[in-house]
C-alpha cells in the first residue's frame, strides 16, 4: 500500500511538472523564415502563431500563389521547430518518456 501512495504521490509531481512546461512554453518562441527572410513566422511553444511579417517588396511582386506558398512554407516550419522545442522540454522532465496528449 505504500508503494501505491509513493506512487500516487510521484505521479502527481510529475503531472505539476507537466503543467509548469506547458506554461512555460507559451512564453517561448520559436522563428522560420522562407523566401531569404522575406517571409517571418513566429511561433509559441504551444503551437500558435504569434506573428507573420510579410516584406513588402514581396507583394509588389503580383504573384499571389508565390507568396501563399512562402507564408505557408514558414508557417510549417515554425510549427515544426515549436514541437522539437516541446519536446525537448517534456524530454528534461519525462527522461524521453512519451507522454500521450501533452501536444
Amino acid at each position: 500500500m505504500q508503494n501505491w501512495k509513493n506512487l500516487m504521490r510521484e505521479a502527481q509531481k510529475m503531472q505539476a511538472k507537466m503543467a509548469k512546461v506547458q506554461e512555460d512554453l507559451k512564453a517561448k518562441t520559436v522563428e522560420a523564415q522562407s523566401g531569404g527572410g522575406m517571409v517571418r513566422v513566429v511561433c509559441n511553444g504551444q503551437q500558435e502563431i504569434l506573428d507573420i511579417t510579410i516584406e513588402p517588396e514581396l507583394l509588389k511582386e503580383d504573384d499571389v500563389e508565390m507568396v501563399q506558398d512562402l507564408i505557408l512554407a514558414a508557417v510549417n516550419e515554425a510549427l515544426q521547430r515549436s514541437r522539437a522545442m516541446a519536446q525537448e522540454e517534456l524530454a528534461k522532465i519525462t527522461g524521453g518518456l512519451d507522454v500521450p496528449g501533452f501536444f
